[in-house]
């Protein structure tokens, strides 16, 4: 059985799962998948220390334990660190980007499958956490790479290798629910957070009873750009769309999604030219005419548009 891990690189959580994960059960097959816990992070990295002082900073890291100080959670975590073996010296010295370290991880995965990214992926949290080096820094990332038996990872980097897969497998991450750092993912069924083994354990075994019934990629990939729709990531919806537009450029049920992302980004005659091409070939679709008529209202043509938004009314009246 494969387990999907998705997570970031600089949460500690993530290190102290992949233990309880291994001892839970080690024969089990582990993916990496992205997760960003602070997409915002400077490309530069900030010495910790500093970041640290920032009383928003302290705010935030509060509402994590409520009833420790920042200080003594670091603490705990760095105790929960050495019982799981991760060593005596722990604690991160940098906010760093992980966006280039997701993207080396993912390269290794296409390189080598997943042993070699799990072995990538331990050496990225080992430099960040365990070594305090700053994994943004292109230098520590090569390092990575050649220690992990990845040479070729750090020239691939270089040349933007694994941007567009990380991309899209974080919009993927987020059209499936996926909402914390670590979180396992088996069979269709998820785990959020880094719990006991026997937890872990229990978790997989209930996963391994499970058949999830197999859909074609194209249905799960029109679902996921439906489901970000939802979230309110129209763009990101017409990411995970993009493939579908170019290689099943005539499905219905693709082009009227895509107007719908296209009406919530703003790109109105964008959906303007989707919603009138796919009501010359079916007039009888009460929703295209609703959606339609607030397009031609968004862009000032109301009288254009009233004569659609009745018809829809009249066609489905709980549109009205």
């Amino acid at each position: 059985m494969r387990v999907e891990i998705w997570a970031d690189v600089v949460c500690p959580w993530a290190y102290i799962g992949r233990r309880r994960l291994a001892r839970a059960d080690g024969s089990v097959g582990v993916v990496w998948r992205p997760y960003r816990i602070d997409p915002s992070a400077p490309a530069v990295a900030e010495p910790l220390a500093e970041v640290l002082r920032d009383p928003r900073v302290d705010e935030a890291l509060r509402s994590c334990a409520p009833h420790l100080t920042p200080a003594q959670n670091r603490d705990r975590v760095a105790g929960i660190a050495r019982e799981e073996g991760l060593g005596d010296r722990w604690g991160a010295a940098w906010r760093a980007s992980s966006h280039d370290a997701h993207r080396l991880i993912a390269l290794a995965e296409e390189a080598g499958g997943p042993e070699l990214q799990d072995v990538v992926a331990e050496g990225v949290m080992d430099a960040h956490f365990v070594r305090a080096r700053d994994i943004s820094d292109p230098r520590v990332l090569e390092e990575v790479a050649v220690a992990s038996g990845f040479a070729d990872g750090f020239p691939l980097l270089a040349a933007g290798g694994g941007e567009e897969r990380v991309r899209e497998l974080l919009l993927t991450g987020r059209a499936d629910g996926v909402r914390t750092s670590p979180t396992l993912v088996a069979r269709g069924t998820s785990l959020a957070g880094a719990h006991e083994p026997g937890v872990i354990r229990d978790f997989l075994t209930e996963a391994s009873r499970r058949r999830p019934r197999e859909l074609p990629a194209e249905v799960v990939r029109l679902r996921r750009a439906e489901s970000l729709l939802d979230q309110g990531d129209p763009l990101g919806a017409l990411d995970l769309l993009r493939p579908l537009r170019e290689e099943h450029a005539r499905d219905r049920n693709v082009r009227f999604l895509a107007a719908r992302a296209y009406y919530r980004s703003a790109q109105l005659n964008r959906a303007l030219r989707l919603l009138e091409e796919l009501l010359e070939e079916s007039a009888d679709d009460a929703y295209t005419h609703l959606l339609l008529g607030r397009t031609l209202q968004r862009l000032g043509r109301h009288g254009e548009a009233g004569p659609h938004i009745r018809l829809a009314a009249v066609m489905d009246p709980p549109l009205a």
